[in-house]
């Protein structure tokens, strides 16, 4: 009974298996596809000239065949990408060297990375109007604004005299001082 179990199985499952094989569409090509791919090939220099490097035709004489269409970006694209690039000073500021705004003044994009991912401006919801002017006017009346730009330097450092200094923190007074000694010592008996 088990053989003839065994046997209806095997014949089922290669039946499957079979069925399975036919379905796949790289297992079997017809002639006219293969010929139709190797002209393709042939067309696109996609066939190996060299066998000890491996290069294509197309590899080793790339002005002989038609290069790959690039796919073009919407204008909205476009401009977010320059966008971005401004923001992050990613944009060549001499031409000279090569050099762009962001390496010839680090500290004015530093907040900004050029390796973050571009997020769309959120619309911000904290704080009203009135809340960001007494900011800006705290920030004014205390110097706390960029004052140079390639350095980052703010105007209560670059004009320290014209701007109030914070309050250093108080220590204890001379009579502070001396009633904590009196207090400690005759709390250990002396």
């Amino acid at each position: 009974m088990n053989t003839r179990l065994s046997i209806v199985a095997l014949a089922l499952s290669s039946l499957v298996a079979g069925h399975a094989l036919a379905a796949d569409a790289s297992v079997g090509k017809t002639r006219d596809e293969v010929r139709a791919e190797l002209a393709q090939a042939i067309r696109s220099g996609d066939m190996i000239a060299d066998g000890a490097t491996g290069q294509r035709y197309n590899q080793i004489a790339p002005q002989l065949y038609a290069q790959p269409v690039a796919v073009s970006k919407s204008r909205a694209e476009v401009a977010g990408e320059r966008d971005a690039a401004i923001r992050n000073g990613d944009l060549i500021a001499d031409g000279a060297t090569g050099q762009r705004y962001n390496q010839i003044a680090p500290a004015q994009f530093a907040a900004v990375r050029a390796d973050a991912p571009v997020v769309a401006a959120a619309p911000s919801v904290g704080k009203t109007r009135a809340e960001v002017k007494a900011e800006l006017a705290e920030a004014i009346r205390t110097g706390d604004m960029v004052a140079d730009g390639a350095t980052g330097a703010k105007y209560n450092e670059l004009f320290p005299t014209s701007y109030a200094q914070p309050a250093l923190a108080q220590g204890n007074s001379r009579d502070d001082v001396r009633a904590g000694r009196v207090e400690s010592r005759s709390s250990n008996g002396g």
